[in-house]
């Protein structure tokens, strides 16, 4: 489960670390527990102004369920163009880090510093101004957040 929220740089090529315990997890989904190994994550754009990040696992579950959906349906044909076809396969290097391909980032509005925020099933990369931004006005919402989940029977 990705959970939690990290800053990280990214560098003059484009690289930004993959938090620890989410290398981790990337690692099991691969199969290699001890390593980063064949660890890759699958980068599109988000709904919000973000980038989405999946294990092959979680993206592989997402495109199937799209492929069941009416493929002559306007929104499930603007989807794909939208969300599958920006989504990139990052490998993680040795070093734990993802290549962000420019277009991704121009879309992130990345400068140096994001953060990486888990959500459950994936995690999502923002920009440090968007980020805060975004948390800000959430933050001044909580209590009709919280209430709003209350009548869906879930609360802290």
């Amino acid at each position: 489960m990705f959970q939690g929220s990290f800053e990280h740089s990214i560098d003059d090529k484009g690289r930004m670390a993959i938090p620890a315990p989410f290398r981790k997890l990337l690692a099991e989904a691969a199969d290699q527990p001890d390593s980063a190994g064949d660890a890759a994550v699958i980068v599109t754009i988000s709904d919000n102004e973000c980038l989405s990040a999946f294990t092959r696992e979680q993206w592989d579950e997402k495109i199937t369920a799209l492929s069941k959906l009416n493929q002559l349906d306007k929104n499930v044909k603007a989807f794909k163009r939208i969300f599958v076809g920006k989504a990139q396969e990052c490998p993680l290097d040795k070093a734990g880090r993802i290549l962000i391909p420019a277009d991704l980032r121009r879309h992130g509005g990345f400068e140096k510093t994001c953060v990486v925020v888990g959500q459950i099933d994936k995690f999502e990369i923002w920009s440090e101004e968007r980020w805060n931004s975004s948390y800000d006005e959430m933050s001044d919402q909580v209590g009709s957040i919280c209430e709003s989940l209350a009548d869906l029977g879930i609360s802290l």
